[in-house]
């Protein structure tokens, strides 16, 4: 594994383990930020011969959280969601995406999505990183290309959410 990210995997370890609530959560994110603008790094995980849309780049055998390389070609506009039992922090490498945080109307019923509203709005540029707490609903729209670095509590692929579309 790459010095910077085995670095920042034992910070957010560190961090995690001392306190794992939102002032925590809020300490990952910050120490995210650098890494998305550092040439290196993000050559490393995020240049042109990456083009997977989730690549895990840690998992944390201890802690379960998971450090993601995300590559998204073209526009797209994802429905309302959380991440389910998990946190996320977004980070923005390469591109904009338009983040929308939502409250939630009505949660889901059966097979029915729930509703959400949305209430908030902001551009996610080079460089910035945002956390979602557990159950905080949101959603990114982009126009164009774009890399991230994405941050899970959890490894989350099979893991069941519920749906949400915008009221």
């Amino acid at each position: 594994m790459e010095k910077k990210l085995e670095a920042f995997a034992a910070e957010c370890n560190r961090i995690l383990k001392a306190d794992s609530g939102p002032k925590g959560l809020e300490k990952v994110r910050s120490s995210l930020e650098p890494l998305l603008i550092d040439e290196g790094f993000t050559s490393v995980y995020l240049g042109p011969e990456n083009n997977e849309v989730r690549k895990i780049l840690y998992e944390d055998q201890e802690l379960g959280f998971c450090i993601l390389a995300h590559v998204y070609k073209g526009a797209s506009d994802a429905p309302p969601h959380d991440h389910g039992p998990s946190w996320a922090i977004y980070g923005q490498a390469a591109g904009k995406t338009e983040m929308t945080e939502y409250e939630k109307v009505k949660g889901q019923v059966d097979d029915e999505p729930g509703l959400a509203s949305p209430k908030k709005i902001y551009t996610l540029t080079p460089g910035m990183a945002v956390a979602y707490n557990v159950g905080d609903l949101h959603s990114p729209k982009r126009d164009s290309d774009t890399r991230l670095i994405r941050m899970e509590g959890q490894n989350l692929e099979g893991v069941k959410r519920d749906k949400y579309k915008r009221a």
